[in-house]
């Protein structure tokens, strides 16, 4: 049985911890508005982009943009990871890093190249342990990402999937459904996928294929003509070049809103865990505290009772 002393060092040392994990979840609940606000208002613009993008392809020659090629075979791909800078975020980082882990294998099993793209520290450690080193690293920004960082690894896709040195390009990152919950959130990049950024992150069910009439041209409907100016190959790569940005730079601030949401949830728990702690230790406490009492007080009877004799 530990003695009085030892417990109330140990109520003090848990009381402490229990301070630094209450604000470090106040700080990231105030964080996460921020952070919530700008996804928020990227979405839209996401969107438009996406839209415009495919409903302008509609109309342009489709071979006239490289970025919008599907290659006939596969031979190498491009993995960016989303993480954090710093832990203490529960499963947040893990489940990202083992997923995109997954994918890695899975495409060297099938004979593909597969080069990696780290953002955030634990990312950036992670693979590198693992001998696997990242064509690109940024690091102190997953809290609060900017768009060059994104139109950085955008210019990479791009020269390289143009240049055929990249087949594939993925992202894998954690989607912040909402202040308490992340979901983890596998896009396809290059080649452009069907799913539109509703569909992708779960917003609304999928109503209907926007690839159709791209796909089943219908004679029967004959359009009016599209005059493009510029010319249709410039507004396509200009399309494609704002699409691809965009793309990683909302994945970006997905990822730091969900970050702050999986700390807040991380803290909040370890300092429940801490009020129990204490609650616990205090009863020990009290409990040991009683029976020194109780022993002093039969050793005092027993004394008086042998002095009477």
């Amino acid at each position: 049985m530990p003695n009085l002393h030892d417990i109330e060092r140990r109520i003090s040392s848990v009381s402490s911890t229990k301070q630094i994990t209450r604000t470090m979840e106040m700080v990231a609940a105030a964080k996460i508005r921020r952070a919530s606000d700008r996804v928020a208002n990227a979405l839209p613009w996401a969107m438009a982009v996406s839209d415009m993008m495919h409903t302008t392809a509609e109309h342009a020659p489709i071979d006239i943009e490289p970025l919008l090629q599907t290659h006939d075979e596969v031979k190498k791909a491009l993995v960016v990871v989303l993480a954090s800078d710093r832990g203490l975020a529960g499963g947040f980082n893990s489940n990202v890093l083992r997923y995109a882990e997954k994918i890695i294998r899975e495409k060297e099993r099938a004979g593909i190249e597969v080069e990696v793209v780290a953002c955030g520290k634990k990312a950036i450690g992670y693979f590198n342990y693992r001998n696997i080193k990242p064509v690109m690293e940024f690091q102190d920004l997953s809290a609060d990402p900017t768009f060059g960082e994104a139109a950085q690894i955008a210019q990479y896709v791009a020269e390289n999937y143009k240049a055929m040195k990249l087949d594939e390009v993925f992202l894998v990152y954690n989607h912040a459904k909402n202040a308490a919950e992340q979901t983890l959130v596998e896009q396809q990049v290059l080649p452009i996928d069907e799913k539109g950024y509703e569909e992708l992150l779960g917003l609304k069910p999928r109503e209907e294929d926007i690839f159709k009439q791209w796909r089943e041209k219908d004679m029967s409907k004959l359009p009016g003509d599209v005059d493009f100016e510029p010319e249709p190959g410039k507004v396509m790569n200009y399309l494609m070049t704002a699409y691809l940005r965009n793309a990683f730079y909302y994945a970006l601030l997905d990822s730091a809103a969900g970050e702050q949401g999986a700390r807040r949830n991380a803290m909040k728990s370890a300092t429940d865990n801490a009020n129990e702690m204490v609650s616990t230790l205090t009863r020990v406490y009290n409990r040991v505290r009683q029976g020194a009492i109780t022993t002093e007080i039969t050793e005092i009877v027993g004394g008086a009772a042998a002095l009477e004799e």
